[in-house]
């Protein structure tokens, strides 16, 4: 174990400890975490849960209000709308955790190499997520969308590549903190490389920034598939996103079908809730100045 070492990981042991005590006594982050953990294993055991396939065609059963045999009624094509809320969920919640992957991985390294270098790398690197950021969410979704094709996983590349410059700020805003901190100099004089320097001492301490955006983004992840579903673009049928459950039933709001349009609506609002609550709860538990035992 090289000396530095110790000097690099005791701190942020430390950090871990403190926030896992936080985290626990916050409400908000709590709230979150069972609202978003409600939701994945609701994903995880939709196949379970499901009372019927949900692309069962029952023609004689369309438009039926919600009963015992179907609790959220049924669409147009006579197809069980609780199963499909139940398997839209699974597309919902890859969108949410695969977005924040795709975006993280592009955007971490971009705003780690310049929040460390600073200068004219800083200023270009920065500039070119400022071009990208530039673009409204959704022009530049329906944009990439229309590019690489409709598929869940062209839908995923399209989204990461828009919340790419939100990880790359985050990433950099922390990172030129950290680097004026003693252990990173103390590593620089015992002569550690740029590369590790940036991956071991700076890295580890920008991750809570990075956590709480990759929330963040995973609630903006589902509302813009939701979007891009709702204009047509989004998953392919007969895969049910939310969104296009949502698309159809809001031709049927006025001939009085409203659980058409309710029950996926109502969905993506608690998916969205928590993936909110847990970040509004995790920026609250990153930031000592607001836990009132410190």
């Amino acid at each position: 174990m090289s000396e530095d070492q110790p000097t690099a990981t005791s701190p942020l042991r430390r950090r871990g400890k403190a926030f896992a005590a936080r985290f626990r006594r916050n409400t908000l982050a709590m709230a979150g975490l069972v609202v978003t953990g409600s939701v994945l294993l609701i994903a995880l055991l939709a196949p379970v849960l499901a009372p019927y396939d949900p692309a069962t065609v029952n023609v004689p059963a369309r438009l039926q209000g919600p009963s015992l045999a179907h609790p959220m009624g049924t669409d147009h094509y006579g197809r069980d709308l609780l199963s499909r809320v139940l398997f839209g969920a699974r597309i919902a919640l890859q969108v949410a955790v695969a977005t924040p992957l795709v975006a993280g991985a592009i955007g971490v390294p971009i705003g780690l190499l310049a929040g460390y270098s600073g200068g004219r790398v800083d200023d270009a690197l920065m500039r070119l997520m400022d071009s990208i950021f530039a673009f409204p969410a959704i022009l530049l979704g329906l944009t990439l969308v229309a590019v690489f094709g409709q598929s869940l996983t062209n839908i995923v590349l399209a989204l990461g590549i828009v919340y790419i410059p939100q990880f790359a700020r985050v990433t950099r805003g922390s990172a030129v903190s950290v680097v004026e901190e003693e252990h990173v100099r103390v590593a620089r004089s015992l002569g550690a490389s740029h590369v590790r320097i940036m991956l071991v001492h700076v890295l580890p301490f920008c991750l809570s920034a990075i956590l709480v955006q990759a929330t963040v983004t995973a609630a903006l992840a589902i509302v813009l598939e939701s979007s891009l579903s709702f204009l047509g673009v989004g998953v392919p049928s007969p895969k049910p996103s939310w969104g296009s459950i949502l698309r159809v039933g809001k031709g049927y709001v006025d001939s009085g079908e409203w659980w058409y349009s309710v029950f996926p609506g109502l969905a993506i609002v608690v998916a969205v809730l928590g993936f909110n609550l847990l970040g509004d709860g995790l920026r609250d538990v990153l930031d000592p100045r607001t836990d009132p035992n410190r």
